[in-house]
């Protein structure tokens, strides 16, 4: 018998049951509270005892408030779709004893769960229409724009033209066949489907492309053109919160980072996956991904980022004063992250790095990141804040391959990351750096970062721990200051462009007018008080 069968078996006596919509008319009469499955639907049901009179709800949308230790209010959603929550009905129940509730609380979560996951009696890759975890933390504003994003084969372009990327996914399946040939493989967040493919030619014997965007309809579309490997690839419309597999995966693959590697918060849909699908002793590719991190030096940006607000200190913009605003515009650029390629002689001292064990973390463990830094400066510079990388391991059972982001390296897509100081501290060569890099997850799919760095004490004293100076900054990921797509500045006058043989023209009158230059410079000067 199940244990959902046993549970089903069982009565929970209750020492009055009060209906919420008229407390005053209803009486406060025992009950018996019983949990059933009836064609699908999960329902909790509350009899009187005194009476024909039942209340039944469906456990989708219920939800259990606790007053005391014996006393609860049970209530149901009216309209999944109403933007504020609000209750069709409830009722206020009391139990005899403290176990009674315990054991009464015990057994609605279990079953609460069971009416979320009803789409497993669906087919393959229907959604069941019951709110999902992911609902439940995502706005669904920010999921919208998420989904409209990627459902663009513009952006799926952009990610398969970085080479850097697509190749060392490719060089890591491949490198490995060994963990795939035979193999069911669960693509987690598939997008156009490559990585899909990527495994079909290592010789998987299946895969499950999941994707919640409407470029799932793409991704069957590129596939069912290639056909060496398109019936051993079935694509899955749908969010790994949502959707159930026939079987379990012995691979899960994925391309879940983003900007800070955590940015847009897919690594936990990722840990979800392998949760739900992922069979014992499974593969994940990425299987460990670390954050790496380090102080910078960088006049020219910090001078950029400052003279953003420079707009608002006029007192006369069409005889208004803009300067109250002043204040608040300049803390809002420097609470926008930098994303650009940075040169990596910029950084003052050797970098650290806070690692992510994509194999054990759980889905909780990436809401709130806390990291404290501790660093060595290299030179006598100012610091203006920290610059953060990632990397990824793809670890195979024949090569372990690692993917990187850092400075210096091949650019990719997603570049580096800057958190620029709004207040710089001044460092010497060998003085100590410490600090704290704090991050907390919010309902936009992204996070808040807040960052505080400081210089220990120099000289006699030092050892004791002493703060000189310190500066701090929040910054919110969602919202970064894209530097690289910034248009390039234009010369005053726009010359038409000129024709090949024109411009081939050019040259030959440049090195005439170098020429012309060393013989002029060979002639002594003549009349030199009539010249100046």
């Amino acid at each position: 018998v199940s244990p959902l069968k046993k549970l089903e078996q069982l009565e929970f006596s209750l020492d009055s049951v009060t209906d919420l919509s008229s407390p005053s008319v209803s009486s406060s009469s025992p009950a018996v509270a019983t949990f059933s499955c009836v064609n699908g639907v999960t329902e909790l049901r509350f009899l009187q005892s005194d009476s024909a009179h039942c209340f039944t709800f469906d456990l989708a949308s219920a939800q259990l408030f606790k007053l005391g230790l014996v006393q609860f209010i049970c209530v149901s959603d009216s309209s999944e779709s109403s933007e504020e929550k609000s209750f069709s009905h409830g009722v206020n129940i009391k139990f005899r004893n403290e176990k009674d509730s315990k054991d009464f609380c015990d057994s609605f979560e279990e079953w609460r769960k069971e009416a979320l996951v009803q789409g497993s009696s669906l087919p393959n890759g229907t959604v069941s229409a019951n709110r999902s975890k992911f609902d439940d933390k995502i706005e669904a504003s920010s999921a919208k724009m998420y989904f409209h994003y990627y459902g663009q084969l513009l952006h799926q372009q952009n990610m398969l033209q970085d080479y850097v990327r697509t190749g060392t996914y490719y060089a890591a399946v491949m490198e490995n066949r060994s963990d795939f040939a035979g193999r069911v493989v669960v693509d987690v967040g598939a997008g156009s489907g490559i990585l899909s493919m990527f495994a079909a030619q290592a010789g998987a014997k299946h895969v499950y492309a999941v994707e919640a965007s409407e470029m799932a309809e793409y991704a069957r579309k590129l596939i069912a053109g290639n056909p060496l490997f398109a019936d051993r690839i079935t694509v899955i419309k749908g969010k790994v919160e949502d959707i159930e597999l026939p079987e379990k995966a012995d691979v899960l693959i994925s391309e879940p980072m983003g900007t800070l590697l955590v940015n847009e918060r897919m690594l936990e849909s990722y840990v979800i996956a392998r949760d739900r699908f992922m069979s014992p002793n499974g593969k994940m590719f990425p299987t460990v991904g670390r954050i790496h991190m380090a102080p910078f030096s960088d006049e020219f940006l910090f001078i950029e980022m400052a003279n953003k607000a420079i707009f608002w200190q006029q007192q006369n913009y069409y005889g208004v004063d803009l300067t109250p605003l002043f204040g608040s515009a300049h803390q809002g650029y420097f609470s926008q992250p930098v994303v650009d390629a940075f040169d990596p002689r910029l950084l003052v001292a050797p970098p650290m790095f806070h690692t992510l064990d994509f194999t054990q973390m759980k889905e909780e463990d990436f809401y709130e990141i806390d990291i404290p830094l501790k660093f060595t400066a290299s030179m006598c510079t100012r610091v203006h804040g920290l610059a953060c990388w990632f990397d990824v391991l793809f670890d195979g059972s024949t090569v372990q391959r690692w993917f990187t982001t850092a400075p210096g390296a091949p650019t990719t897509h997603w570049y580096q990351i800057r958190c620029v100081l709004s207040q710089p501290i001044y460092v010497m060569a060998g003085q100590e750096i410490t600090g704290r890099l704090h991050l907390i997850a919010h309902s936009a799919q992204s996070y808040t970062i807040d960052l505080t760095l400081s210089a220990k004490m120099w000289g006699p004293g030092a050892s004791q721990g002493g703060i000189l100076q310190s500066s701090t900054c929040k910054f919110d990921l969602k919202e970064p200051y894209y530097r690289m797509s910034q248009p390039q500045a234009y010369p005053a006058a726009q010359e038409p462009p000129l024709q090949p043989q024109e411009q081939l023209n050019t040259q030959g009158i440049q090195i005439q007018n170098d020429d012309l230059e060393d013989e002029l410079l060979q002639q002594p000067p003549q009349n030199t008080s009539a010249q100046l």
